[in-house]
């Protein structure tokens, strides 16, 4: 089997220009990964105020709505679920996996050679809802990984994926993993052309954000860090409302979710 792929530069190794099309030997067998890290941050006064948010959360990202947004997932960069897998967690938590296949892939009267040489081909999404009693803010985590084999990217699926969650803080990693070969035997190490994450999301979705990148480009490597800019207090507050609240004590709770939000953006604790 052959493809063919739009191609103008190669990144990484040696680094040249090259024809517009590649054409290929055999199946594209290039593992493209998207991770990241997606956080929501709220206000919850009191240990039962906090406990209440980690009960709603379990409620609203259930396993059965993260399998809906994860089959939407690999919808749009025109894949198949082969395999659904989902579990809720006592006391808190979610997860669930899919195992994936190109359309062209379709498991047949070979399924069980494709599917062997498709397990890098997964969806996958983990919750993780925290808080502290000595803390009045409560967080909640999702992890999310998105790994295909060939042509199919999960890149397009980001603005999907941000605006399925609260996401006030955002760190992502693209990675391009092994080789293919073209006809004449040459590795080809990566099928894209590529500057940035951020060339793959809304600009309108850039916009309520601070992001920042560190790039790998001759390994391939892509990472980006996004901060909500702007704080509007009581979509923070969980069951208070924040005209209940003095204007000193409204500025002291935007001050405190400032510093965490700071906080897990740059991975260390500032204050």
């Amino acid at each position: 089997m052959r493809s063919i792929i739009d191609r103008s530069e190669e990144m990484g190794g040696a680094c040249r220009k090259m024809s517009d099309k590649i054409r290929l030997y055999g199946f594209n067998n290039l593992t493209k990964s998207l991770s990241f890290n997606i956080f929501d941050v709220c206000y919850a006064r009191t240990l039962r105020e906090q406990r209440d948010y980690v009960s709603y959360i379990d409620e609203q990202y259930n396993s059965e709505r993260l399998t809906d947004i994860l089959v939407n997932v690999t919808e749009m960069i025109g894949a198949n679920v082969l395999n659904i897998a989902h579990q809720d967690y006592d006391p808190q938590g979610a997860s669930v996996t899919l195992l994936i296949a190109e359309n062209s892939m379709v498991p047949s009267v070979q399924s069980d050679t494709i599917v062997g040489h498709l397990d890098k081909s997964h969806v996958t999404v983990h919750t993780y809802p925290e808080y502290h009693p000595e803390n009045a803010i409560a967080t909640f985590r999702v992890d999310i990984d998105v790994a295909t084999c060939g042509e199919i990217s999960p890149l397009q699926t980001l603005d999907y994926l941000i605006g399925s969650f609260d996401s006030d803080i955002i760190t992502m990693d693209y990675r391009v993993r092994g080789f293919t070969r073209d006809v004449n035997g040459r590795k080809v190490f990566n099928d894209h052309l590529m500057s940035s994450i951020q060339n793959y999301i809304d600009a309108a979705t850039l916009k309520r954000y601070d992001a920042v990148d560190i790039n790998v480009y001759q390994a391939n490597l892509y990472h980006t860090k996004m901060l909500i800019k702007e704080i509007d207090i009581q979509n923070y507050l969980f069951n208070t409302d924040a005209y209940e609240l003095l204007p000193q004590k409204r500025l002291e709770i935007t001050q405190n979710l400032r510093r965490e939000m700071i906080e897990i953006f740059n991975g260390c604790n500032v204050y």
